[in-house]
């Protein structure tokens, strides 16, 4: 049931699916036969793993396999080093979030019986579990429920007011209510009520998008036009030394090329992809850095991703992903370091440990930098163009902590900028569900999102979450494009965010 229910999310976009496995998983919760006040002689651990958590789980493990098969093309980029970690590292990860779905599920079994109160508490605990997958354990918010309803510009709308898990909620409320229609119990008239009250809400909720974004425009800043280059760098040619010049040239050919729309038109600011420098801009190198601030459009920047290198107190090397704002006039302007890093990709936790364990496997994939985390979300400024707030690769996935907190509103950021390399994950899901829960941010701030990702899929969404422009994925090209305007009044989302979510990072 969690296998097919994957087929919801993009860019497949099968959302009737998701019925058909949310009415199994709550028939098959119904039908546990676990019971709920055990004699004290029975083992505790045996009804915990037979009974209605292993409905869960089971569940989960389809989930997360199927949606996290993506994860394992990382694998393939050095397959002699990696390959062999793949199924661990897919099968591991799935099993471990599955116990999420269990708990949810053992946790209904106990707090409920059968009927429209296992609906509603199933519905609150599910939704509940989404928001602790965000933080626990560095977090990692993938596939939230609501996210199904992405190529809806009406339905998303929803999520300026209570956010992508308050449209998580009213999903699994509706999709589970399904399940009622196989109560052979109760009279047909009230299962159909029992039913209609959620789905009428998700109508709402879908009208209330389709009202908010009558006769609404996307408005443009005035004197900005902006250019998203997507080198299309393959990811086993990424870091070769010998490659380093070709990159960067590959990089200032797409920078300096014609505009589309005529020779006349000369873009204010260029954006280049995470990482897209593959080499610090300090010492021997630095000469790099006199070439790259002259492709700087004049009284403009060139945003980029770039690796930085530094050296502690101690002479020890630091290492930082970075994002850049590099000018003809002041050759770094301002920067920002990346903060929320992924976990076995970025640094290993308790690595110590895991090399000891591992000191004999030449295969070993431990014997790699571990990079630094940043003080945390800024206000990145550049001239020429409104503030933004800048986000790396995954940081634009979790939701209510995409924007600085310690900032007044007259210097909110006016827009967000995400710069990202999903060439990794090749011609799979995972570029596409990364968009996804990207949209979701612009919707749940207000704030217009400037994607650009080094294979794709590079974007412009405005701050309704309606997409103006995008890229195909593995393509090499640029797109010339103006900054959307933030939305003047504050989305409701923005403004109470942080009684559910600032605390926890």
């Amino acid at each position: 049931m969690g296998l097919i229910s994957v087929a919801a999310f993009p860019p497949i976009h099968f959302v009737p699916i998701v019925i058909i496995s949310f009415v199994g998983l709550i028939w098959l919760l119904d039908g546990s036969k676990e019971e709920k006040n055990f004699n004290r002689k029975q083992s505790a651990k045996v009804s915990f793993i037979n009974g209605s958590f292993l409905v869960g789980y089971n569940f989960g493990l389809g989930f997360f396999s199927a949606g996290f098969y993506w994860i394992g093309f990382s694998f393939l980029v050095d397959v002699e080093k990696f390959s062999w970690m793949m199924p661990f590292a897919i099968l591991g990860l799935s099993a471990c979030f599955a116990t999420y779905i269990g708990l949810v599920t053992l946790i209904t079994f106990y707090l409920s019986n059968r009927g429209i109160g296992r609906i509603i508490i199933f519905s609150i605990v599910w939704v509940v579990f989404e928001w602790i997958r965000g933080f626990l354990f560095t977090g990692f918010p993938w596939n939230l429920l609501g996210t199904i309803w992405v190529n809806s510009n009406n339905m998303i709308q929803f999520a300026s007011f209570f956010g992508v898990l308050g449209l998580s909620l009213i999903t699994a409320l509706t999709l589970s209510s399904f399940a009622i229609m196989g109560y052979k119990n109760k009279p047909i008239i009230w299962r159909l009520k029992a039913v209609g009250a959620p789905v009428s809400l998700m109508v709402l909720a879908w009208i209330g998008g389709v009202y908010k974004l009558s006769g609404v425009d996307t408005d443009f800043v005035d004197g900005v036009l902006l250019r998203l280059v997507q080198p299309n760098i393959q990811q086993s040619e990424k870091w070769k030394p010998e490659k380093r010049l070709n990159h960067l040239n590959n990089l200032l050919e797409l920078t300096n090329s014609p505009s589309v729309q005529g020779d006349t038109v000369k873009p204010t600011h260029i954006i280049w992809p995470e990482t897209a420098i593959p080499f610090s801009l300090r010492g021997t190198l630095s000469p790099a850095l006199e070439i790259i601030s002259k492709a700087a459009p004049k009284n403009g920047a060139l945003f980029s991703g770039a690796l930085e290198i530094t050296n502690n107190q101690f002479g020890e090397k630091k290492f930082w992903n970075t994002l850049k704002v590099i000018t003809p006039e002041n050759k770094n302007f301002d920067s920002y370091k990346k903060f929320h890093l992924v976990p076995f990709g970025e640094f290993i936790p308790f690595r110590e440990q895991l090399e000891t364990l591992l000191i004999d496997n030449k295969y070993s994939a431990l014997a790699r930098i571990d990079f630094s985390r940043g003080s945390g979300l800024k206000v990145l400024n550049a001239p020429g163009i409104p503030p933004a707030s800048p986000l790396i690769c995954y940081e634009i996935i979790f939701t209510g902590n995409v924007v600085p907190a310690n900032v007044d509103e007259q210097n909110r950021p006016e827009w967000l900028l995400n710069i990202t390399n999903d060439a990794w994950f090749g011609l799979s899901m995972g570029p596409y569900q990364h968009l996804a829960a990207a949209k979701f941010r612009a919707v749940e701030e207000g704030l217009p999102l400037v994607r650009v990702a080094n294979t794709g899929i590079s974007a412009l969404i405005d701050p309704y979450g309606r997409t103006i422009v995008q890229t195909r994925l593995n393509e090499r090209n640029f797109i010339d494009v103006g900054l959307p305007k933030a939305i003047m009044d504050r989305t409701f989302f923005s403004k109470t965010q942080a009684l559910f979510y600032r605390f926890l990072h």
